[in-house]
């Protein structure tokens, strides 16, 4: 769907165009005084026209300008996302003309359109390198699309463009938990893997098989900062991934002061739409900050006949709960129309129960819950609301997009998970029964786990090509600009990316554009579980590419800046 800022920009550029015709349609010179004084005054008639045409022109466009949604920082505001849903049955011309020529529908169809979008992205860049617009100049910047900037002089002395590159491979580094409480999202590493296995069977990037050196950190801020080191003094890698918002905000400063690329972290924490001070990390899904607008979206259009209303949080204490829970509490400030009371919650990630925090939710008598959580304390919230009888007297309760994967987080509470709600953040379930019948890329990635000895029907195993696709793809046209592939042109493919990602549903854009659009994910679905399908039914489709403001991030202040 259309934003109303790309319709108000092709309206200027016809009004001006129209301009320029109307211009270029005035008289020639005449020696003759009396056609003279005639020209004259028809010139002042037309620059009195012209000058009333543009104050008119003035005038409309800042009325139209003043109906535009405002960006806000590290997610979508309010605005766009109200006007996003109002458009729902529309389709951006772009995305209908490549469901037109690529068939999506086999995985060969999906390949060729992979092929395609490549090709256009290695055409752009490559002339804009080559004209010096782009590409690393003789002052040691690397400069990219919409004035996106690295300075060289700030790495480190012997920092290489090309470490972690020989003749027949790529090293890669990665560090996420294996163990402890959220060691399920490990599995996602070993279902990365298994795609690279695939790729490197196919010719791999440029002839060159891609491995990964991984870590467990057990979800360890302070682990993850040994590993990093580790990865970078001894292992001497391409490149860097992390999963999750505390650990990933322990490490991205120095990531960013070593000048390695740390691009689609596993995690959708705001802080990584900060293309300006953190250039070298990117995110790979939706900002929890536009999840929380989202969640509040959804209560205003669904329970008007109830607003306001009282919303509990189940908010995970640590960075990445921390969040969800200004996104919200903005929202909450920003509408008290919709939420007359915003009442959070904090467990302790590490706890094996959430029964007090429940029972204390339960006594403010919420009429919408929320968890802002993560791991095995989703699947707990649901029992737990259950059990204490607040699920009969809530009007909804929201799982969060981090938790989507119904085997792991939803479908063992049976029954007490039915009509739970989600802000999916678009990722197809790679467990879906329905998508398994008729998904050609979720065939593709279940064959293959299979092909490993890894069991299909472990999401999270899936979950390692949502992360490892855009990743491959960015390693594939940064390998065809001219220089190949270095760390440098790494980035200008990942900050340049538009592509089809066949893990996150039609309609649903992965794009970045340098520093005018630093979030890959802007698009959801909005879901409700069926317990008796063990599926997430699909209600609404959005998405709003390019909508959101970047984020420097300031905890101590409040969030994004």
């Amino acid at each position: 769907m259309q934003l109303s800022k790309n319709r108000l920009l092709r309206l200027l550029a016809l009004l001006f165009a129209f301009s320029l015709v109307a211009a270029a349609c005035g008289g020639g010179d005449d020696d003759d005084d009396g056609a003279a004084t005639e020209a004259d005054a028809e010139e002042e008639m037309v620059e009195d026209e012209e000058m009333a045409d543009e104050e008119d022109m003035a005038d409309e466009e800042e009325e139209m300008a003043g109906d535009e949604p405002e960006e806000e920082a590290g997610g979508l505001s309010q605005d766009v996302v109200e006007q996003a849903s109002q458009e729902d049955d529309e389709m951006v011309d772009d995305e209908m003309d490549d469901m037109m020529e690529f068939d999506r529908s086999t995985i060969d169809g999906i390949w060729e359109e992979a092929e395609h979008n490549r090709a256009v992205i290695i055409e752009e860049l490559t002339a804009k390198i080559e004209s010096g617009e782009y590409g690393v100049g003789d002052d040691k910047i690397l400069r990219g699309a919409a004035g996106f900037t690295i300075d060289l002089n700030e790495c480190p002395g012997d920092w290489s463009n090309t470490e972690g590159i020989t003749d027949d491979e790529i090293r890669i580094g990665q560090t996420g938990p294996q163990s402890g409480t959220l060691a399920l999202y490990g599995n996602a590493r070993l279902g990365w893997q298994t795609y690279l296995g695939h790729v490197n069977s196919v010719g791999g990037i440029a002839g060159r098989n891609v491995v990964m050196k991984s870590y467990d950190d057990a979800y360890v801020a302070a682990q993850t900062i040994e590993f990093v080191d580790e990865l970078i003094e001894n292992d001497n890698v391409f490149s860097i991934h992390t999963l999750g918002s505390p650990n990933t905000l322990a490490v991205y400063d120095t990531l960013n002061a070593e000048c390695i690329p740390q691009p689609f972290v596993w995690t959708g924490h705001p802080a990584w739409g900060d293309p300006e001070i953190h250039p070298w990390t990117t995110g790979s899904i939706l900002s929890y900050s536009t999840e929380a607008v989202l969640w509040g979206n959804w209560i205003k259009e669904n329970l008007a006949d109830e607003l306001p209303v009282v919303v509990a949080g189940l908010i995970m204490d640590n960075d990445f709960g921390l969040a969800y829970e200004l996104g919200f509490e903005e929202y909450a400030h920003n509408n008290p129309d919709v939420v007359s009371e915003f009442v959070p919650v904090r467990h302790d990630p590490a706890a094996p129960t959430i029964t007090n925090e429940v029972t204390t939710i339960s006594a403010n008598n919420p009429d919408v819950f929320i968890s802002m959580t993560a791991g095995n304390a989703c699947l707990l919230a649901i029992q737990e609301v259950a059990a204490s009888g607040l699920k009969e007297e809530l009007s909804a309760a929201f799982t969060p997009s981090v938790c989507k994967a119904p085997a792991s987080w939803i479908s063992p509470a049976g029954d007490d998970g039915n009509g739970w709600l989600i802000v999916g953040g678009g990722v197809k379930d790679t467990t879906d029964p329905v998508l398994i019948e008729n998904d050609a890329f979720i065939q593709f990635v279940r064959a293959s786990l299979e092909a490993n000895d890894l069991d299909p029907d472990i999401a999270m195993f899936g979950n390692g090509y949502m992360i490892g696709y855009p990743y491959v793809e960015a390693l594939r046209i940064a390998a065809e600009l001219p220089g190949g592939l270095t760390r440098t042109n790494f980035m200008l493919a990942v900050r340049s990316i538009n592509i089809h990602h066949p893990i996150f549903l039609d309609g649903i854009t992965f794009a970045m554009n340098g520093n005018a659009d630093a979030f890959p994910i802007e698009g959801t679905d909005f879901s409700q579980y069926d317990s008796s399908s063990a599926s997430w039914v699909v209600s609404l489709v959005i998405d709003v590419n390019g909508a959101s403001g970047n984020c420097a991030w300031d905890k101590d202040n409040g969030g994004c800046r």
